[in-house]
Parts: C-alpha cells; structure tokens; sequence
C-alpha cells in the first residue's frame, strides 16, 4: 500500500461512519486497521523524501591543514571540515591539486608572522588546481579552468573559495606542482629585482639564500638581463646546482665570511643585495652596496631557530635590528627598500602586472620553478622539517592526493625501527651501567684485601718477637 492510497482509504472510513447509526458506532474497526499500514506507509515515505532533500553542503567534506595552535611541527594537523563552502559574488571555487610551501608558513607557526590570523586557522599562501565553480559577477573564469591562486592564507586544503581576481590561468606545459611553486617567490624575486631594484645591464646582485625558492627564482630573473653578475650565498653542497643555474660565484656562508668573498671579487660591493635574514646581516649587507646601490629586505630568517619560538634568537634579531638615518643615506648614495609581498593583498593590479610578466617568460623558457620534494597533506611534518633545517633545493611542495595505504603503513614500521633502536640504545647503556657497578665491586674487594692482610702481617710480628724474647 502507498502512502497515496492512504488518504482516499481513510475518507471511505468517514463515509460508513455517517452511513453507521449511532448504536453501532463503536463496531467501526475496519477503518482502525486499514490506517495502520497507511500510517506505516507514510512513515516509509517521509525518510526517503527527507533523505532526498539532504542538501549537498551539508555531506560534502574536504581535508584542510589547520594550525591549531604555536609551537612546533605537531602544531599543524590534518583534519576534514564538512559543509560546502559557499560563494559570494565575485569568488571561485578551486579543486586544489597542489600546495606551495614558504618561509612565512614557518614563522606563522611559530607565531612570528603577523599577516596570519590567530590560530585555529588553515595554512597556506599559494596553490594551484582546478576551477569547480563560479560566483555572481565572475566574467574571466569558467569551471574547468586550469588555475594557480595567491592569498594571504587558507590554500591548504582540498578545496578553498578565493577572489576571482586571485587566480592566474595556468599555460600550457605547466605542471600542477609547478604552478603552485611560481607565484609567491617569482612575484617577489621579480618585484623586487625589477620594480625596486630597477635591474639593468652590467650590474651585480648578491643573492642570500640562493638554493631556496626565492633565490633560484631571482637568479633565474637576474639571467633575463644582459651581463648580470650574480652572488649566491648557500652551503657547500648546493653550490654545484645554483652554479648550473647562473649563480657565477657561490659562496658557502658556513664556513667563509661571505662579506670579504665579496670584497674579494667585487672590491666596490654589489649594486642590489636581496636579504632574507635581518638583524646583523643587514648592517652587512648596507656595507656592501656601492655608491647608488639597493638594498632590498624581505625577512627575518634569523628568528628562526628550531621548532618552537627561541626567545634568544628574536630577542637577538631585535637587537641587531637595522635602523640608519636619512642623512647617512644622503651622503653615502643608498637606497634602502623593504618588500612584503603579505601587505600587497589589496594591490592585485600591481601584482597581477607581475605575474604576467613572470608567465611570458615562462612560457618563453627563459624561467622555470624548481621543484625539490613533494609531500602528501600528512607528511606536512617532515616538509616543513626539510624546509626549516635548510636541506631543500628549491620549492616544498604539498600535494592534495590521499596517502596511499602502503605508505602510511611504512611510516609506523619506520616509528618501530626508531623505538626498536632506543630499547637497544637502553639495553647498551644498562649493559654498561650493570659493567661499571661490577667493576667498582671488583675495585671494592681488591682495597678491602690488603686491610684484611695487614692485621695478618702484624701478629706475625708480634710472635716473631716473642720468639726472639724466649
């Protein structure tokens, strides 16, 4: 019986009820029995209607990197939000397929990046993927379209909601990966160089950091000018690839004094010094620019000094901290500049007159992001690790794909093999601790013996003595 039937069913019980005289009235069951199929029925019916009308917001969920709080690596977890995000006019929706790594997501972690608002709150400045849907208003986008996007945070994630204006069509030939590698350090290698910098033929640039994103970018850029000479600074190990890149005279900042490397080849100093670091290498690096040279500061590198926030190495940073007065820049011919690419939020016309300059070139072969290492969501603990401890070559990139089984199963044998190493590690060192206390008893014994051999020796004497009386 249907949940139709039960109403024209219910009315025929009314009829014979009026039909019934009055006497008769209580013998009316017929209609009782029949209305409870029919109410059975509608019941059927009501949670498959309601499950019909379950929005898709309401089942969607999406995995997203929250920072949920300061400190250190464990501080950013995975988690899955539900709700679809909903568009207001002018944003897109964007299937994200890659992630883009900075320096700034490990200060923001560590509670050293002021752009980034308070914790909970999902990582990320630039990603690429693909277009899902269009708001109100939205005229240069479609679904389907191949984008990168730029934003102050909230990219690390399955899908995120952005101005319209944030995207970049992506060109032909580039890679996901590579795409969500070009926007924050190719637009601010690129604004700096060329809108501060004002980079012409013949001149020299040192570049601090080279090996990282940043810094191969700028060196790619520096190549696209005639006869420009470019200073790296890097370690040892790294030096064979950014030489391959254009860096002439890379300069390993660990173990040699980069300033008098410098002086050593360029005797004048540099004409733009890009410095990433702060504190007392930036009073370097104003040293080192000749008579109308620039000095372009973009960060505070030297705050960051292990996992968690070292008090010290702010404190320090804040000490060194550069401050010149104008009539010392007036006599010495210098130009100091600062960039932060996080305070140009609202200037995307600027911006976005960088970034098609950038895909020219690209698309011309004359630059090309490098790409280091790519991590799945949940290994955003080691990426980050690789990136702070300086061991990548390029650009960290996160990608959106789920972990395969096989691998997230490795990851625990490996825990295992590490704990199996510190119980032997333990089971040494109790050996040893168990070794030395033998030893001390052995060392006990051997001085309690000759206590017991000297009460011996002097009754000895004392017969021997006897002996000669008698």
């Amino acid at each position: 019986m249907s949940g139709e039937d039960a109403p024209a069913q219910q009315q025929n019980a009314v009829d014979q009820k009026q039909e019934t005289k009055p006497a008769e009235e209580p013998k009316a069951e017929p209609p009782k029995t029949e209305s409870a199929p029919a109410a059975a029925a509608e019941a059927d019916a009501t949670p498959a209607a309601a499950t019909e009308k379950v929005p898709e917001e309401e089942t969607f969920t999406y995995r997203a990197l929250v920072l949920t709080g300061h400190g250190g690596y464990d501080k950013v977890k995975l988690q899955v939000k539900k709700g679809k995000p909903t568009l207001k006019a002018g944003e897109v929706l964007v299937r994200v397929k890659a992630c883009g790594l900075n320096f700034a997501d490990l200060m923001a972690r560590q509670g050293l990046y002021d752009r980034m608002p308070s914790p909970p709150v999902t990582l990320g400045m630039e990603c690429s993927g693909l277009v899902e849907a269009v708001g109100e208003e939205v005229t240069d986008r479609k679904v389907g379209d191949k984008v990168m996007v730029l934003n102050r945070f909230g990219l690390w994630q399955e899908v995120a909601v952005v101005p319209a204006s944030h995207t970049f069509l992506i060109p032909e030939g580039m890679s996901f990966e590579e795409a969500a590698a070009l926007p924050v350090n190719y637009i601010t290698a690129y604004m700096m160089l060329f809108d501060f910098g004002n980079l012409r033929p013949n001149q020299s640039v040192l570049v601090h950091a080279a090996a990282g994103g940043v810094g191969i970018a700028a060196t790619q850029l520096c190549k696209t000018v005639k006869d420009v000479t470019v200073f790296g600074t890097a370690s040892a190990s790294k030096h064979e690839t950014i030489s391959q890149g254009g860096v002439e005279h890379p300069i390993d900042y660990r173990t040699k004094d980069y300033v008098e490397e410098v002086r050593k080849i360029s005797p004048k100093g540099m004409d733009i010094i890009l410095d990433p670091l702060g504190g007392s290498d930036t009073h370097k690096a104003y040293n080192l620019l000749k008579p109308m040279g620039k000095l372009i500061t973009y960060g505070t590198a030297n705050m960051l000094a292990g996992q968690k926030k070292n008090l010290l190495a702010v404190a320090k940073n804040w000490y060194h901290q550069f401050s010149i007065h104008t009539l010392s820049l007036i006599q010495g011919n210098k130009s100091v500049c600062g960039f932060h690419l996080g305070y140009l939020d609202g200037e995307m016309e600027l911006i976005s007159q960088a970034m098609n300059t950038i895909l020219d070139l690209y698309k011309e072969g004359k630059v090309k992001p490098h790409i280091d290492s790519t991590w799945h969501m949940e290994q955003v603990g080691d990426a980050m690790r690789k990136m702070q401890e300086r061991n990548n070559i390029g650009k960290v990139i996160l990608t959106t794909e789920p972990m395969p089984e096989e691998e997230k199963k490795e990851e625990p044998k490996k825990e295992d093999k590490k704990d199996d190493k510190k119980k032997d590690d333990k089971k040494k060192d109790d050996k040893k601790k168990d070794d030395g206390k033998k030893e001390e008893k052995k060392d006990d014994k051997k001085k309690e013996e000759p206590k017991k051999e000297e009460p011996k020796k002097e009754e000895e004497k004392k017969e021997e003595a006897k002996k000669e009386e008698k």
